[in-house]
Order: C-alpha cells, then structure tokens, then sequence
C-alpha cells in the first residue's frame, strides 16, 4: 500500500496525467496480449493507431488494440459510476474479442460448453474449470464478493482473490487471462486506491509467468492462498516502484526537451505544439498531427516543426520515404518499452 501510495501521489506532478497515461495503458495492453502469445510490438500498435500504415501485421496488432478498446470503456463506465458487475466484465469480453482471434467464441457471453487448459481434451487437461451450467452461479458469487465492504477485505486482498478465483471459474471460451488482469485495475480504480489507472501487473506476471501460472494452479489443488497473495503483494509492489520510476524519467525527459526547445526562437512556438503532441502520442505522422490540433496549421508549418525536433535528436523518423513520414520520439519511447520484448 506504501508503494502504491507513492505512485499515486507522484501522478499528481504529472503536468497532464492523460498525456502518460495514453501510452503506458497501449503498453499494459500489449503486455497482458504476450502472455497469452500475441507477437506484436508498442510501436507496431503506435504504427497502426497512425491510419493503419503500411508493412504492420494488422491480426496480432488488431488483438492489442482491442485490448486498449476494452479497457477504455470499463474505465470511462466506471468514472460514470457504473458498477464493476458481471454486464461491464461481459461488456469488457465483447470489446476485446470484437474483431479478428477468437471473434467467433462467443465474445461478451458466458461460455455455453466445457473448456479446460493444457492438454487436448478434458480427459487429460492440467485443470478443467466448473462446467457451463455452474458458470452463472459461480460469477455471481465473485460479483457479491467484488462488492464486500473494504473493512472486510482491504483492497489488494480483494484484487489478488478476485482475480484467482475468476482465472479459476474460466468463465469465457477465449480471453480469460486478459479479462482477469484488467479486473485488478478496474477493482483498484473502484475502491479509491488510485487515482488514476496507473498501476498494471502484466510486466510482473510476464516476467515471473511460469510461477504465475504454477501458483493459480496451486491454489486450486492445495490452497495456497497465502503464497499467493504473497507472489501478489510482491508484484504489486515491484510494479509500482517501477511505474513511479517510469513516470519520474518521463516528466524529467519532457522537461528537459521543452528547454531545448525554448531556445529556438521564432519557431520555439509550433515545435512546443508538435512536441505537446508526442508526449501522447509518440508516434505520429504530420497528417495526423495537424489533425489532432484544434487551430490546424499548414502542413509545411508541422512538417518543419517536425524537421526541428529531428535536428534536436528528439524525435526519429522511421518509414525512410520522403512522404507519409512518421516520427517516433525515440527517448520517451524507449522508457516504455522496457520489459516489451516478446516471449
């Protein structure tokens, strides 16, 4: 809870948390899609967040930006005051299972037939979830659980339980790890204990994915609860520690550049607009730049203000033509790459 607390309070000197938060929620997206054995990239998704360009492999992308879907809606509905129910958690499968991998097992339904995991048939499976027509009954008593009074169950506690015993009823055809994980976040953001949704454990469940795995499954054959909650507090923790790291370098980096930048004189004033930009999007093509912007400049105007930032070695570009450029800033992408590497 002190680590948790210290990030909280560090998103508070974010000078726009939104600015942060757009890209670090693509990079908890593409994360929670590796450990189910999506191959995609943080800028494969910025690449293909820019009109779709070319050479990106849209099907693995098209899973992660699914991913950022779902997660945008159960967060926009529970600021709404929605509750954190079983229609949002189906809402949430819906979105995530919309388009391409698994858009025909029933996306935002309860699973309907047996599944199991490992193994080629219940028969010999590593764990056989409750069947189907346990599956209602089941979800409705972690709903009442999700609920509980917070002087009953403190909040971390109730995450680490929810989110075992959700992976446990396996109630979808398709998506189950993914709908899990976003469970903590959402269950963190409805009790209060973050301000904003900052804090992602797939970095930690990626880098530790075999004991994951081996513990969830200890828990239902020997109930281990207490190793894993233990496993839970100490990724919730390390995860923590590492996004207040994370978001620290990125403020310092922001600040940093903006002084660069200050020093050009007469045109200080579009590249400060087009650095603005990068800080949420750090991925940008001129085309889309001038969209996002509410008084649209020229395009020579952004073009140029682009040139400079690539003169200051902030910015990159990456596609090598000489139209339809695209512009990586290269630094603040390489803070929220790390731990991306695929599986």
């Amino acid at each position: 809870m002190l680590a948790v607390g210290r990030l909280d309070g560090l998103t508070g000197q974010l000078p726009d948390v939104s600015q942060f938060l757009y890209t670090y929620i693509r990079k908890e997206a593409l994360l929670s899609s590796q450990i189910e054995g999506t191959e995609s990239s943080l800028s494969e998704l910025l690449l293909f967040e820019n009109a779709g360009s070319p050479g990106v492999p849209t099907e693995s992308v098209l899973e992660v930006s699914n991913y950022v879907a779902a997660m945008e809606h159960g967060l926009k509905r529970l600021r709404e005051g929605f509750p954190l129910s079983l229609r949002l958690i189906r809402e949430i499968h819906g979105l995530l299972l919309a388009k391409g991998r698994g858009s025909r097992k029933q996306p935002g339904e309860f699973r309907t037939t047996q599944n199991w995991i490992g193994g080629s048939r219940p028969g010999n499976a590593s764990y056989v979830p409750p069947p189907q027509d346990l599956v209602l009954d089941s979800m409705g008593s972690l709903e009442k659980f999700l609920h509980a009074d917070a002087n009953e169950v403190p909040p971390l506690t109730k995450a680490a339980l929810a989110h075992a015993q959700f992976e446990t009823i396996h109630p979808f055809l398709d998506g189950n790890g993914r709908v899990g994980r976003l469970l903590i976040t959402f269950l963190l953001c409805r009790e209060g204990v973050l301000q904003q949704p900052l804090l992602y454990l797939s970095l930690y469940l990626k880098q530790h994915r075999k004991e994951y795995y081996e513990l969830l499954q200890r828990v239902r054959t020997d109930g281990a609860w207490d190793e894993w909650l233990a496993f839970f507090f100490q990724g919730v923790a390390a995860t923590a520690d590492q996004a207040a790291g994370s978001s620290g370098r990125v403020l310092r980096l922001f600040k940093d550049n903006q002084r660069k930048i200050s020093k050009l004189g007469g045109s200080a004033g579009s590249v400060t607009r087009v650095h603005d930009l990068l800080q949420r999007n750090p991925m940008l093509s001129v085309t889309r730049a001038i969209s996002l912007m509410e008084e649209a400049p020229t395009f020579a105007t952004v073009s140029t203000a682009f040139s400079r930032l690539a003169e200051l070695a902030i910015v990159e570009e990456k596609t090598g033509g000489q139209r339809n450029r695209v512009f990586a800033y290269k630094d603040y992408l390489d803070i929220l790459n790390e731990g991306t590497e695929p599986i």
